[in-house]
């Protein structure tokens, strides 16, 4: 893995070569984009165009970042113009090999992040074209409804506490111990909610995962990018993140009949997710915080103000 100085010269013009040796484009300049959570993203200038560039360095997420250029592509065939272009290598892969890592160029769009209650109406409708292109075989992971977030946040925890750098890590130990219960109880009821869900595993989409964290506006479109994450699930894995709010569930509701998807989001399946993610954005902070920090994130996250509280008091309300 690289882990100089991004804009080091040396690496810059490594860059530059292998853009022209895998895609045949003549980079100008190569510059940081600050995008995406996963490995290094670059605005590429060329005189064919600006492109978008990500690296991901991370061998836990490579292959979920490979198979999801596919993905990408497949919408784009089928007419979706919201999701970003993949720009094929020479040898017509979506995707190249860069320094042991995954790399994917895009047609680079000029759009801003942006994500409010009034951004909902637009990324549900979006999210609903996506949900009619749902076809079997497309090579992604499927929804198994485990408590597998848990039981692996358990894991690395266990590791912080045992590693030789433990002195380092004490903020977040002292958290972690501070939460101790309430980890338990999440816990708990994950592995509950998992248990109603996998008794049904039928109505299944092409989902995003955090469609709302990826809604770009610019040149007077609205884009839904960053599709690392794609996978087979229920319709809840992107409603979980509003689903707390009655309004928010009612407007995804009538979004879904609206362009005739005979779907409603289900009570258990949304609690299922709200747990489930709890615990999995625990295990990404967990596990890149030996590459970079990740303490002042964790104690926000869980902090009585972190946006993930809410989510969790509404899934505490579910009840069979």
């Amino acid at each position: 893995m690289y882990n100089g100085n991004p804009q080091d010269e040396k690496y810059i013009h490594r860059l530059i070569g292998a853009i022209y040796e895998q895609y045949g484009i003549v980079a100008d300049s190569v510059t940081p984009a600050s995008r995406g959570y996963y490995g290094e993203t670059w605005k590429v200038r060329s005189g064919s165009g600006l492109y978008f560039l990500k690296i991901d360095y991370f061998m836990f997420h490579q292959e979920k970042f490979r198979q999801s250029l596919a993905v990408i592509k497949y919408f784009c065939e089928n007419g979706i113009d919201f999701v970003g272009k993949v720009i094929k290598t020479r040898k017509g892969t979506p995707y190249s090999k860069f320094n042991g890592a995954v790399a994917g160029l895009f047609e680079w769009i000029e759009c801003e992040n942006i994500e409010t209650d009034d951004t909902k109406a637009a990324e549900y409708q979006m999210l609903c074209k996506i949900y009619q292109l749902t076809k079997p075989g497309l090579k992604i992971p499927r929804e198994s409804f485990s408590d597998d977030a848990a039981v692996h946040f358990y894991e690395l925890w266990d590791k912080l506490k045992e590693s030789p750098n433990k002195a380092s890590y004490h903020v977040v130990l002292d958290l972690f111990e501070h939460h101790r219960d309430e980890f338990s109880r999440c816990a708990s009821r994950l592995s509950q909610f998992a248990g109603y869900c996998r008794a049904d595993t039928n109505d299944f989409y092409l989902t995003h995962g955090d469609a709302g964290g990826n809604f770009f506006i610019g040149n007077g479109k609205s884009y839904i990018l960053d599709w690392d994450e794609v996978m087979y699930a229920p319709i809840e894995r992107d409603a979980w993140v509003m689903g707390c709010y009655d309004w928010a569930r009612e407007l995804f509701n009538g979004t879904l009949k609206a362009n005739n998807i005979p779907y409603r989001l289900n009570m258990d399946r949304l609690a299922f997710y709200c747990y489930h993610m709890y615990f999995y954005y625990l295990v990404e902070f967990l596990m890149t915080h030996p590459i970079c920090d990740k303490s002042q994130q964790i104690s926000e996250y869980l902090g009585d103000d972190g946006w993930i509280r809410g989510r969790i008091e509404f899934a505490d309300t579910i009840h069979r």
